[in-house]
């Protein structure tokens, strides 16, 4: 029963609509991650005058900004895997533009988590503001 339900979720992924605003989904996430990131440290060092070592808002922001980057790249993924012609997708046709714009998906949401661990890796380096 469970494999007829996940061959179901992601037949129904597969069939979903890839536009450009899941394009931007993950590049999104990340820029707001950084600036939710610079703000938290830019108030921690005003207020605080010390940097606050990886404090539990900041991993719970970091860890949420994965989840849905991760969410993203998944969808990208089974979309990416839609069945017909093996690349290059540059035919006019919905399903090449669904492979081509799922692949560049996941691409972008891989590079997105690159992006969001290098933005969190400072906070657990730092300890001064200087």
């Amino acid at each position: 029963m469970s494999d007829e339900r996940e061959k179901g979720l992601a037949g129904r992924v597969r069939e979903r609509r890839v536009t450009l605003w899941t394009l931007i989904v993950p590049p999104t996430v990340w820029a707001v991650h950084f600036m939710f990131c610079y703000l938290w440290v830019a108030v921690s060092c005003a207020k605080l005058a010390s940097f606050a070592r990886f404090p539990v808002a900041f991993a719970a922001g970091t860890l949420v900004a994965l989840a849905i980057i991760v969410a993203s790249g998944v969808v990208a993924f089974l979309q990416s895997r839609t069945p017909g012609d093996p690349p290059p997708h540059d035919e006019s046709t919905g399903v090449d533009r669904t492979r081509f714009l799922a692949t560049a998906t996941l691409l972008l949401a891989g590079l997105s988590v690159v992006g969001v661990l290098f933005t969190a890796a400072p906070a657990l380096m730092l300890t001064d503001c200087r």
